[in-house]
């Protein structure tokens, strides 16, 4: 029987909802949450495991042959393997821990492919919705990201690299070359939300050494509100979704990050 996602997305829709709900009652006391460290700059809370649980029971109670990989507990590997979940259930823990803005991510692939999601930011009320070939919306507005082709005018999206980032080597000359001829750049602190504001153009363009799944509903977003994707050397999912390196940009400035990111080192999937 073929898959309904529009039903499909309803059903994303209400579990990011019902976890937004619940994160927002520890977020309202982020002072007072106790806080685990897995790695640098990478923390864990409480509101983390019992948003993805939440969100892992709703889903496999109405899914339950489809396989499931969050962020804070084992994948489940379920009996039909077209279908994964993937779920950050708090894109931005620290942005969380410190009270501000966070999204919950919620990705359906198939085969290899990301064809639907919902991104919950719960402290705006901010619902990102697409399907693949059908546009991607916010609260039910169709979205169209930037037509900004002027570098001085470009807000660019990234993240402040660790010591444990393999593209770590040279970032920061890399940054200071970006961020010289454009109007801004910003760090939003969520891979997801960052994606999400170049979708509804907020931002002309976006860069980061990240993971799939932190952003594979973001990527859906910008590609649905017709952005570009690829990695920092312009190769597609097959390298971006495997090394994390990856642009989503309107098309100008798609092209100006390109041009900036290609003497990184060369990252390849092993």
């Amino acid at each position: 029987m073929p898959v309904s996602y529009d039903a499909v997305l309803a059903d994303m829709v209400s579990a990011a909802r019902e976890a937004g709900a619940l994160t927002l009652e520890y977020f309202g006391r982020f002072r007072d949450l106790e806080i685990r460290v897995k790695g640098p700059a990478d923390f864990l809370s409480e509101a983390d495991m019992e948003s993805e649980a939440l969100i892992r029971e709703r889903l496999l109670g109405k899914y339950p042959e489809w396989s499931f990989t969050g962020e804070e507990f084992a994948a489940i590997e379920g009996a039909d393997t077209r279908y994964r979940w993937l779920v950050d259930p708090i894109d931005g823990t620290t942005n969380f821990i410190n009270g501000m803005h966070y999204t919950i991510s919620i990705a359906l692939r198939c085969g290899g492919e990301t064809v639907c999601g919902a991104l919950y930011n719960p402290v705006a009320d901010e619902m990102f919705t697409a399907i693949r070939g059908e546009g991607a919306y916010l609260n039910g507005r169709r979205l169209s990201v930037s037509r900004q082709a002027d570098p001085r005018f470009f807000a660019v999206g990234t993240g402040l690299p660790t010591s444990n980032l393999a593209l770590y080597p040279g970032a920061y000359e890399r940054l200071d070359r970006i961020r010289n001829p454009i109007g801004a750049v910003r760090v939003v602190g969520s891979s997801a939300n960052s994606c999400a504001h170049v979708a509804c153009g907020r931002l002309s363009g976006y860069f980061e050494e990240s993971g799939l799944l932190d952003w594979a509903v973001g990527v859906l977003l910008v590609q649905e509100a017709g952005g570009i994707v690829t990695d920092w050397w312009g190769r597609g999912p097959e390298f971006y979704e495997k090394t994390g390196a990856v642009i989503v940009a309107n098309p100008a400035c798609h092209a100006y990050l390109l041009e900036k990111l290609k003497d990184a080192p060369r990252k390849d999937p092993r």
